[in-house]
């Protein structure tokens, strides 16, 4: 069985290049991922409002001001400013529950390709009545539309319970 250092391993050395995750694409990119990313083992940051305090920080590699902070934080918290408390959320939380439940726009890019695909079907369709589509056939117009009903009426055309049935004959209209 592969332990976690062996799996990196493997990763970083380009063994396993074949294979494809998130955080290997996200790497071929020229994103900078840490290690403990391509490593499954290691428990992973999100955001969810279902899971509010996360076990992992957002951030996991401190540069030297956050380290400061750090500890600065240990003493009392009266003495830290606004800015500084706030800096503090910011390394272990990436958004803030209103940062969260907000919405997106991406409802704007759904309607705008919506209505680009529904004009782009009326435009085909317009198209198709105006260059591929011949005449209507003479047949639909009203003229023979009324001539073969009354042809059928007076051919008595299924007169049990068809189209016949719903003529009266004796007073020459529809029932």
């Amino acid at each position: 069985m592969l332990t976690s250092r062996a799996l990196v391993r493997g990763l970083k050395s380009g063994f396993w290049r074949p294979l494809s995750s998130t955080s290997s694409v996200q790497a071929a990119h020229g994103k900078d991922v840490s290690p403990d990313v391509l490593d499954p083992s290691v428990p992973q940051y999100n955001n969810r409002l279902d899971t509010p305090l996360s076990d992992v920080p957002f951030v996991r590699n401190l540069n030297s001001e956050q380290r400061q902070l750090k500890e600065k934080e240990k003493g009392p918290w009266t003495k830290l400013t606004k800015e500084e408390k706030i800096a503090l959320y910011r390394l272990t939380h990436e958004l803030t529950y209103p940062e969260m439940r907000r919405g997106s726009s991406e409802w704007k890019t759904v309607l705008g390709g919506v209505f680009i695909f529904l004009g782009f079907s009326g435009m085909l369709v317009w198209w198709q009545r105006i260059f591929v589509f011949g005449e209507v056939p003479h047949t639909l117009s009203d003229e023979w539309v009324e001539k073969q009903t009354q042809r059928m009426i007076d051919m008595r055309i299924n007169p049990i319970g068809g189209f016949a049935y719903h003529w009266d004959y004796a007073k020459k209209q529809w029932k």
